[in-house]
């Protein structure tokens, strides 16, 4: 009995992966291509790796320069989900650069499913074993490119994500709780381990959930909001009234600006560690 369970829980995990991956493929709306495709070579993985970069016209290198990180959910890529409604509108507005890295690839869930790749829908057998680290390192590798190259304001770097990139926006967050001025997790593909929050409660959170979203319950992430507000937080929970799991994120310009407006009014705590433990070096990428 208990074997069937087990096979009917995997069998429906596998649907909800489909799902998402399908739901994350077609999530991005049809705009003018503004963002820059850059790559940088891997050396873990031993290959050139994608990501997105959006710099505002009003960018100076004499001034510091707010900066999000956007993740992507399963199946997409930094080009969709960089496309979404309202993001590069609000950072040029507001003079914010955006860069949305890969995190290796569309499943490699950022390491918020451990530094392997065992799991339903986590990796395939053509991945490394070791896809969840190389999945968190390139978000941070990117991050330090990026740091590089322009002056960004070290008070106000911003993590935010949607679906599997808001399940990354968590881990990310819990795994660096000193790098980040705020959070966005939007529509996070959370499990209920809500404990982790002890780990972030100093920082700020905006999440976003559809009532009917179809593919992350609802009900998981009252769940988080809940822990937020034991935890006296400073959070603020939007739950959109006949939202999904795709369109409400993707297509909401509206819900964006309210997002940068949280972000707007945040920045790093003034006690936060100066520097920012560099993640674990993943082995070296192997079939």
């Amino acid at each position: 009995m208990h074997s069937v369970a087990t096979r009917l829980h995997t069998l429906a995990l596998g649907l909800l992966a489909l799902l998402l991956a399908s739901a994350s493929l077609t999530a991005a709306p049809q705009q003018k291509e503004r963002a820059e495709k850059r790559s940088y070579f891997f050396e873990d993985a031993k290959q050139d790796i994608e990501y997105r970069l959006y710099v505002p016209k009003s960018y100076d290198k004499e001034k510091a320069t707010p900066l999000i990180v956007l993740l992507h959910g399963l199946g997409s890529t930094p080009h969709q989900v960089i496309g979404y409604e309202g993001i590069t509108d609000e950072a040029e507005k507001r003079g914010y650069i955006v860069v949305a890295p890969y995190g290796y690839n569309s499943r490699g869930w950022y390491g918020s499913r451990g530094d392997g790749k065992e799991g339903p829908f986590f990796g395939t057998k053509q991945d490394p074993d070791n896809l969840g680290a190389l999945s968190q390192k390139d978000v941070m590798n990117v991050l330090e490119i990026v740091k590089k190259e322009f002056s960004i304001d070290e008070n106000r770097i911003y993590l935010m994500g949607h679906s599997m990139g808001g399940a990354g926006t968590i881990h990310l967050a819990t795994r660096f709780p000193d790098l980040w001025a705020a959070l966005a997790p939007l529509a996070p593909a959370l499990d209920d381990k809500t404990s982790r929050l002890q780990e972030i409660k100093h920082l700020p959170v905006q999440l976003v959930m559809g009532d009917k979203d179809r593919m992350v319950p609802v009900a998981t992430v009252r769940k988080w909001v809940e822990e937020m507000k034991k935890l006296k937080m400073d959070y603020r929970y939007e739950e959109i009234a006949g939202g999904d799991h795709v369109t409400s994120i993707a297509r909401n310009a509206k819900m964006i600006a309210s997002v940068f407006d949280f972000f707007d009014s945040k920045k790093r705590a003034a006690n936060a560690a100066k520097t920012t433990p560099k993640p674990a070096e993943p082995e070296p990428a192997a079939k």
